[in-house]
């Protein structure tokens, strides 16, 4: 018989249920037709187990070397260990010992996003800071709108595993299985709903103002006594939607003009407070890597999240404008962080 090259994932459990049916290797090769060798080579290499792993010293730090790990570090964000001990010339240490090392001294973190800012935008918001430098917050009120998927952002389901245990399995839908796209406003202390705009509705400018008409205005404004309406500033980034001209006449007619309406500078989601009000949310929504499997669970569960936000919370964030602004000026317009 001829010798093949090597044995099949079911020639080899036969092989095991053969040895369990006290059959010996001579006997098992010719039931299976391969030679001899290889059977008896098979059981061998199988009855002796895994080769137990040797440890290799390991390369010894100095104190000066670990000097430049951590100026290497600092000068070389989002670098990986390996790239910031090669520019050290810091050659033979393995992975997990640049790991620990960096450990001690920085953390792995993503980079983060946020509009550019040419020139001309810094300027601009210099320019906001200074008008409304002496503006009393406590009257402003500021609204945005922020979209939910089912599955959550990317890399928000990191943690701890223990040992032995198997990471969870997560969904990955195209598009993020789809999502809901939500409005809401706050005012010194107080949490303008979250409203729902209807699933497939794109906001252009008349669908945008007919859902500020059927929520916003029909449901909390109106029940707004005439002082709180007369002293209200109403804030809107400039999204197209909400910036077009046909989108303010609309408000002018509601009586939110001029003053009234506050301008906004490009590129600025860092001086609004209520971005931070979505990072509450979606932590809340989406921590341990929750995912949902309907657009009304994950609706649900951003009601419930903002139900819970106190006042003190949101009084926290809106009088954090005093700051911001004065945080523009001394970077000359520059992002501010949030």
């Amino acid at each position: 018989m001829g010798q093949k090259k090597d044995l099949t994932g079911s020639e080899k459990s036969k092989i095991v249920r053969y040895l369990a049916e006290g059959c010996s290797s001579l006997k098992i090769a010719k039931l299976l037709k391969r030679d001899h060798r290889t059977i008896k080579c098979f059981i061998q290499n199988s009855q002796q187990g895994r080769k137990k792993r040797v440890e290799k010293p390991r390369r010894k730090i100095t104190a000066h070397e670990l000097r430049k790990v951590k100026r290497a570090a600092a000068k070389m964000p989002l670098a990986t260990s390996l790239a910031i001990f090669q520019s050290c010339n810091i050659t033979g240490v393995p992975k997990s010992t640049r790991c620990a090392i960096l450990r001690d001294m920085a953390k792995v973190r993503k980079a983060e996003r946020r509009p550019p800012l040419n020139k001309t935008h810094k300027l601009k918001r210099q320019d906001w800071a200074k008008k409304y430098l002496k503006t009393d917050f406590s009257k402003v009120l500021w609204t945005d709108e922020m979209r939910v998927s089912l599955d959550g952002p990317d890399g928000w389901a990191r943690g701890w595993i223990g040992k032995g245990q198997r990471a969870p399995v997560r969904l990955r839908r195209q598009q993020g299985g789809g999502g809901v796209l939500v409005w809401a406003g706050i005012i010194k202390d107080e949490l303008v709903e979250p409203f729902r705009v209807e699933d497939g509705v794109k906001l252009n400018s008349q669908s945008y103002c007919q859902f500020l008409e059927d929520t916003f205005f029909k449901q909390w404004y109106r029940k707004k006594s005439a002082s709180f309406k007369k002293n209200m500033i109403f804030m809107q980034d400039n999204a197209p939607s909400h910036a077009s001209k046909y989108s303010t006449a609309w408000l002018a007619r509601k009586g939110i003009k001029e003053e009234k309406l506050m301008t906004w500078p490009p590129c600025s989601p860092d001086l609004n407070p209520i971005e931070n009000l979505w990072s509450i949310i979606k932590c809340e929504i989406y921590k341990e890597g929750k995912q949902y499997t309907s657009l009304n669970s994950v609706w649900e569960a951003v009601v419930a999240a903002a139900r819970n936000v106190d006042g003190e919370q949101i009084k926290t964030l809106t009088e954090s404008m005093d700051g911001r602004l004065l945080s523009v000026l001394a970077k000359k317009g520059g992002y501010i962080g949030r």
